[in-house]
């Protein structure tokens, strides 16, 4: 199977549900491209016109065993026959309980687990914040610039991602404080990835915490171990490390918003294991479900301790959700050591390009998570619109990309990508690459 493009983009039938969209939608939601989405089969989406599309971002990292898989569907009817809800903070369903049991047993240097399931990944941002306040009897919070943890106001007051996304819906939740997010890509000449990691830990410890925080009044330090929005920046492990042992020190819970970076999508099933660093509270979402909405608050046991009814959830852990994470684990699962490989493929392939494109500054990141920075080679410094242009460039020859941060192209596809479908990327990519930075005639 391969990318067909048989009409103009967007064809007549996409325009028609574009101009009926545009007429009644709020104007808040972003639309990259003119994509309008019919129909899926593993990597490949077709559109109301019957063009064909590679998809190298997965609904943002979302449908992580791509489209139509057997397993997940098989999964979803048999819940669709029986019961499709029943409230889970009140009643009990075997699939809500298998889900919690199958989330708990990951991430084993968490220790013994318990679990909250959620809707989506802000909703576990959410449940995560008062839980960490209701642990501690504390009410401060850390997060990072270039943080991107939701969109309602508490996982909002948390996020410092693009301005856009906080303009005028201040004040936000007091007591939020952020910190610098290690950028290793451009740490000053002479300074080692894990020297530029510690050197972030220190700006902590000796600006925030002498300056502006007790440490003995934060809750929770929230941090995504890889950042999604924020351009795909993976961290020197000595950063990870380091807020382990001050969050130790000072009786603070370290969270992991896995809501991107978890799944498999790294090649562990939790980043938390790819850096081999244990946090208090672990959160998922995104590719949970395979594009069913879905998330959860993972928790040390002792942590977990919030009293009966204080948090709850009408739909979170409905059971079609839970039946369709069930199998997206299960899938997940047995091809952690090929999203591994392959994702190495696709490394290699991106670094190959940027042998020919100077543009390509950096190509960063595990398994199916890469980030392939534009910049000007020599300022580093981001190319103006290039980014923007190379996603449109590209969607226009049957391949789906996603920007992400100020000028990287994230490659998130789904986690069943191989060789072939890798190789039909890399083919686009290099030559939309070489259009892209023609000189104008």
């Amino acid at each position: 199977m391969r990318p067909l493009i048989k009409t103009e983009l967007p064809g007549p039938r996409g325009k028609a549900i574009i101009a009926q969209d545009e007429s009644c939608t709020s104007p808040s939601y972003i639309k990259e491209y003119p994509l309008v989405a019919d129909r899926g089969q593993g990597c490949f989406i077709d559109d109301v016109d019957g063009n064909r599309f590679l998809d190298m971002m997965a609904g943002i990292a979302v449908s992580s065993t791509g489209y139509a898989h057997p397993h997940v569907m098989g999964a979803v009817r048999e819940s669709l026959e029986k019961v499709w809800h029943i409230c889970g903070t009140d009643f009990y369903t075997e699939s809500f309980s298998r889900l919690c049991t199958k989330l708990s047993g990951y991430v084993p240097g968490m220790g013994k687990k318990r679990v909250f399931l959620t809707n989506s990944g802000t909703e576990a941002i959410e449940g995560a914040i008062k839980l960490a306040r209701f642990h501690t009897k504390r009410k401060g919070l850390m997060s990072f610039y270039g943080g991107f943890h939701g969109r309602t106001m508490g996982a909002l007051s948390l996020t410092a991602s693009k301005i856009r996304q906080r303009e005028h819906f201040g004040p936000f939740l007091p007591g939020v404080v952020h910190a610098e997010y290690p950028d290793v890509l451009r740490r000053p000449a002479g300074m080692t990835p894990e020297e530029c990691g510690l050197e972030a830990i220190r700006k902590i410890e000796n600006q925030l915490f002498n300056r502006v925080v007790s440490p003995d009044e934060l809750a929770a330090i929230f941090v995504e171990p890889i950042q999604g929005e924020g351009g795909y920046v993976v961290p020197p492990k000595s950063f990870l490390k380091g807020l382990r042992g001050l969050c130790d020190r000072h009786g603070i819970m370290l969270v992991f918003d896995e809501v991107q970076s978890g799944v498999g999508r790294t090649g562990e099933m939790y980043a938390a294991d790819y850096f081999d660093i244990a946090p208090d509270i672990l959160l998922t979402a995104k590719g949970l479900g395979s594009g069913l909405p879905i998330g959860a608050i993972i928790a040390r046991e002792e942590v977990m301790d919030w009293t009966r009814g204080s948090h709850g959830s009408t739909f979170g852990g409905n059971n079609v959700s839970c039946a369709a994470a069930i199998a997206t684990l299960e899938v997940v699962e047995k091809i952690l050591p090929d999203i591994r490989k392959n994702g190495e493929l696709l490394t290699v392939g991106l670094k190959k390009l940027a042998e020919r494109h100077p543009c390509i500054i950096d190509v960063r990141g595990p398994g199916f998570m890469v980030g392939m920075e534009l910049a000007d080679p020599i300022t580093r410094q981001p190319v103006p619109n290039l980014m923007a242009q190379l996603e449109q460039m590209a969607f226009r020859e049957g391949l789906l990309l996603l920007g992400c941060g100020a000028s990287t192209i994230r490659f998130a596809p789904p986690l069943i990508c191989g060789p072939h479908e890798i190789a039909i990327a890399l083919e686009i990519l290099d030559r939309c690459l070489a259009r892209c930075l023609a000189p104008s005639s």
